[in-house]
């Protein structure tokens, strides 16, 4: 959530910021419910005051105590739906953007920073699905459409890939672990995630659990209200990721691009809020890495403010470079989620006598969207690097 009381002291900056997200509305509305909320409690308090009589009270002063009393519930019942209406609308107001992201609502207002790689020259684009062996017709009986099976030397390059982006992690100082993927909806809300996202997620209604789109909510919540003594905490995690595509009818319905359920390695990181800024460089770097290993053409691009889930006040996506759909399509991305994430979930550090909240930060080490590039862009070839970790040397359809 955002720092209320700097909220409070600058409305009209943060206003301006989070106009940029199209959240004007919403801050404001929050205002107002912060106002109402702030009003009622000198009142309760008054009034409670006024409960305290010294000694025994005469018939008179009884009477008198009644009345308040009566007011007193009345003022308290209004501050508990003051302060439930002052919850409600500050859940829905997003992470103010960092004024270096670019202005803009959609994917196309993203600002080019660099290109690396040069597409490959090919007689006949092919498309992943002929390339590698998948099997999407008997995914779809088994679990509708937007599922598929990795077969045979797919499946063997897809495993390789991911320990090698698991093990560029390590070496960058980065623990390992395999996350639990069924979350409580407090690790939803303290993510960001919720309410925003709550269309695009799988609920298990009855355990009152919701399958993850990503292992950075079980990684934010690693840490849920705990006082972190070292900083940074950096962390990777390999997980499968589950999600509703809500909106999506008849986007990329072609082969395994966008899915339902994929695999992903994702880092995390834990820092001092002066770091965060180097600590996102960090993590791209370490994505950039990843890909010129694989030799992949990419671009990396900053997201236009509008186009920024609510946690993320900064993001860089990477974009790898698809023969067979002829342009570039986000393989990894890198969010600074500044202190957003961490109020939420209470993840403090000490500043002196004082305890604040620490940054966090995510990023894509590796999706199956890279193995799919990894198989359009090289036509069946292996990148050497995956070899030693049991990848084949050529994929066969």
């Amino acid at each position: 959530m955002i720092d209320a009381r700097a909220a409070r002291a600058a409305p009209d900056e943060f206003r301006r910021r989070l106009a940029r997200k199209g959240a004007a509305e919403a801050f404001d509305a929050w205002l107002a419910a912060d106002e109402r909320w702030r009003a009622l409690v000198p009142r309760v308090d008054e009034l409670r005051s006024q409960t305290k009589v010294k000694g025994k009270p005469t018939p008179e002063q009884l009477e008198e105590l009644r009345g308040i009393k009566e007011q007193l519930q009345q003022v308290e019942h209004e501050l508990a739906e003051a302060e439930a209406a002052r919850d409600d609308t500050l859940a829905q107001v997003p992470n103010p953007p960092d004024d270096s992201a670019p202005d803009g609502f959609a994917e196309e207002d993203a600002e080019e920073l660099r290109r690396v790689g040069d597409p490959p020259a090919l007689s006949e684009a092919k498309e992943h699905t002929e390339v590698g062996r998948f099997d999407m017709e008997r995914a779809a009986r088994l679990s509708g459409s937007r599922f598929g099976y990795l077969v045979g030397d797919t499946a063997l390059l897809a495993l390789a890939l991911y320990r090698f982006a698991l093990d560029t992690a390590v070496r960058h100082g980065h623990t390992p672990l395999l996350p639990p993927v069924l979350v409580r909806e407090e690790a939803m809300y303290g993510t960001g995630f919720f309410p925003t996202e709550r269309s695009n997620i799988y609920a298990l209604e009855a355990d009152e659990l919701y399958l993850t789109g990503t292992s950075e909510v079980a990684l934010a919540g690693l840490h849920m209200g705990e006082i972190l003594d070292a900083l940074p905490l950096r962390y990777a995690a390999y997980s499968t990721n589950f999600r509703r595509e809500a909106g999506a009818a008849g986007k990329d319905t072609r082969g395994m691009f966008r899915v339902h359920q994929f695999n992903k390695v994702e880092l995390f990181a834990f820092c001092d809020p002066a770091a965060s800024t180097d600590e996102h460089e960090r993590l791209l770097a370490i994505e950039e890495e990843i890909l010129r290993a694989l030799g992949l053409p990419y671009r990396v691009v900053n997201v236009a403010a509008g186009d920024l889930g609510a946690p993320a006040a900064k993001k860089y996506d990477i974009e790898g470079w698809f023969p067979f759909q002829g342009r570039y399509r986000e393989l990894t991305s890198a969010s600074n989620t500044t202190d957003f994430q961490a109020r939420r979930l209470g993840v403090r550090h000490r500043v002196g006598s004082d305890l604040e909240p620490v940054h966090t930060l995510n990023g894509t080490a590796t999706t199956d969207r890279t193995l799919l590039a990894i198989l359009e862009n090289f036509q069946g070839e292996v990148p050497d690097v995956l070899r030693g970790y049991g990848a084949p040397e050529r994929v066969t359809p």
